[in-house]
């Protein structure tokens, strides 16, 4: 059957169709959406684990049981997973087990763009990229085939473009007749105890196995010559090809499906046939130095640019100026047409319950260790109240150090409840360990909210839908040992500010939990009610501005003494938080009970 699917429900379907029974990946864009479409399939078993490491050693750990497994992360998870990507190359498993990075060029959603490719070899295991919808559900179940064959993990990679890309893919709608017995354990001390001894006499199997990967890459289907005009020829990969294949239609091509090991015979053969040779990819001129340690010349990021995602125009443009091809190549680029609106920059929702909080943080003058998610945005104005931002979970252990390093500021980390199970918890029991005045305001929002409302530790609910425990952050916070701890409503300025001055006021480590639903969650939307400004009351003061809050703007109307624009508030917008009626010292704007009375 034929489905039109993005290259990460395409994964999702692969892993299904080849009998793929555990999955676990942490959220992360560009690559949430692949266990969010394989958790509803029947038996598999999909979990949202607390970070990428816990992931990999779950999919590992299927593995090392013999059944076929999957760990999904985006590219900087694989930074979190590196130590178990390393161990699981060295001992190898008894059933399949692929790995998929997502990487992000470009940088739409992350921190950075690295090219996991580079992990690949690192860790001495094979590399997959995918350049279609097709070959992405595929080459799945080519990946398990592989680590099957050659006993070991197979990294998928896949780019934004690939994850979010959609296209025609051809599935077969079955998977392998599931098991009737439970297997028994394969015990083999020797291969899967990684003590110093056994780690020795593993590190020349596995040097021995890329040898002979190489060697099947040469036959590997995936990678083939497309030969046409022999004057120019190109080697590319993922989604590149698809640039290549459309600026440069008459060109021949070899087209990499696995990038690590690369084939030597096969670019030895496709470069004696052309006359000129260059390499487009993503990021990192990876292709290009292993075809330079092959002693093959080639030009690659000579012409097309390091950094950033390609496209066919900029591939296009870089061609013509490298005299690849004329300058009547040119092809006027294609513009939407802009309208009246300015341009508007990521700003946290109306009724975010962040807001409240950063709000009383830049009133007190605290310097903020932020961290990664959607709270990030605070450092925008009119806020500006997130001082540094680094990595999932980095807030605390970095304001542990401000603290340490003794500054004059009082200062506080801040981090998400999905992004404190993730990495904050070892930070914050660091803090409590080594003894430092640190405040730690961890915004518990009852969701992962960045990625897409995805449940974690302290839901009650799995990815699956099944109850379970829920965490309570006050009781864990303080068996890390942490004494002092506030549990406040973001939405309650007041009872935030006096935790907060609390804090301030000891030399002793100090956590205030921030508590109140995401705002867009479904049962919370439901409760959205619009405030209203009394036009009579407002003066133009432009406090309400402050809180930085989309709804709020500033009206036609101006005030008769100062001159200055009165607020207005968007019924469409506002949800209601009374976040800027706390705030408005005039009383001008009406609170919600105040708007029910009307």
């Amino acid at each position: 059957m034929e489905r039109f699917l993005s290259g990460n429900e395409a994964v999702a379907w692969g892993a299904w169709e080849s009998g793929v029974r555990l999955a676990a990946a942490y959220p992360g864009t560009p690559s949430t959406e692949i266990l969010e479409t394989l958790a509803p399939m029947p038996n598999v078993y999909a979990e949202w684990s607390p970070n990428e490491k816990v992931a990999l050693d779950v999919a590992v750990g299927a593995a090392y049981a013999g059944s076929r497994a999957m760990a999904v992360m985006k590219h900087v998870g694989l930074n979190v997973a590196a130590e178990s990507l390393f161990y699981s190359s060295m001992t190898g498993m008894e059933a399949g087990l692929v790995i998929i990075s997502a990487d992000a060029p470009s940088m739409h959603s992350s921190q950075n763009e690295q090219d996991n490719r580079h992990y690949a070899k690192f860790a001495r295991v094979p590399c997959l990229e995918p350049s279609d919808s097709q070959e992405a559900r595929d080459l799945v179940g080519v990946a398990l085939n592989i680590s099957e064959q050659f006993d070991t993990p197979v990294l998928l990679r896949l780019t934004t473009r690939i994850s979010h890309c959609y296209g025609v893919v051809d599935l077969k709608g079955t998977r392998p007749p599931e098991r009737t017995e439970k297997p028994s354990y394969c015990i083999d001390t020797q291969k899967y105890v990684m003590v110093p001894g056994h780690a020795r006499r593993r590190h020349p199997v596995i040097e021995e196995r890329i040898h002979k990967l190489a060697e099947f890459a040469e036959t590997f289907p995936y990678n083939r010559i497309e030969l046409q005009d022999r004057s120019l020829g190109i080697v590319s990969n993922g989604v590149a090809y698809q640039y290549a294949r459309e600026v440069f239609p008459q060109a021949s091509i070899l087209k990499l499906g696995m990038t690590y090991p690369v084939p030597p015979k096969l670019l030895r053969e496709f470069a004696s046939q052309v006359e000129r040779l260059i390499v487009i990819e993503e990021l990192d001129p990876f292709i290009e130095q292993e075809m330079h340690l092959l002693g093959i010349p080639a030009e690659g990021k000579s012409i097309f640019p390091l950094c950033g995602e390609l496209d066919q125009q900029i591939v296009r443009e870089c061609a013509i100026k490298a005299g690849l091809l004329p300058e009547s190549a040119q092809v006027k680029a294609v513009q939407p047409e802009k309208g009246a609106l300015p341009p508007r920059p990521p700003v946290l929702c109306p009724g975010c319950p962040h807001r409240g909080v950063f709000y009383v943080t830049n009133k007190l003058g605290l310097v903020v260790n932020g961290d990664i998610g959607c709270y990030t945005l605070a450092f925008l104005p009119p806020l500006g109240a997130v001082h540094t931002c680094g990595c999932m979970g980095a807030s605390v252990g970095v304001a542990h150090g401000v603290a340490k390093a003794g500054i004059a500021q009082h200062h506080v980390a801040v981090i998400g409840d999905s992004t404190f199970f993730h990495t904050g918890m070892p930070a914050l029991l660091n803090v409590a360990y080594n003894k430092s005045n640190t405040i730690t305001i961890i915004l518990d929002n009852r969701t992962t909210a960045m990625t897409g409302h995805q449940q974690n530790p302290g839901t009650g609910r799995t990815l699956q839908g099944i109850e379970t425990g829920q965490v309570d952050l006050q009781t864990l916070v303080r068996a890390m040992g942490i004494q002092r701890v506030h549990a406040v409503d973001s939405y309650d300025l007041k009872e935030v500010q006096a935790a907060l001055e609390d804090c301030v006021q000891t030399d002793e480590p100090a956590v205030v939990i921030a508590r109140r639903e995401c705002v867009l969650l479904p049962e919370v939307r439901k409760q959205w009610l619009p405030l209203r400004v009394n036009e009579e009351r407002c003066n133009g003061c432009e406090l309400c501005f402050h809180v930085g809050c989309p709804a709020i703007a500033k009206s036609d109307v101006l005030d008769a003494k100062t001159g200055r624009p009165k607020a207005r508030i968007d019924p469409l917008l506002c949800t209601g938080c009374e976040i800027c009626a706390q705030v408005c010292a005039r009383r001008a704007i009406l609170f919600r009970a105040q708007v029910s009375e009307d």
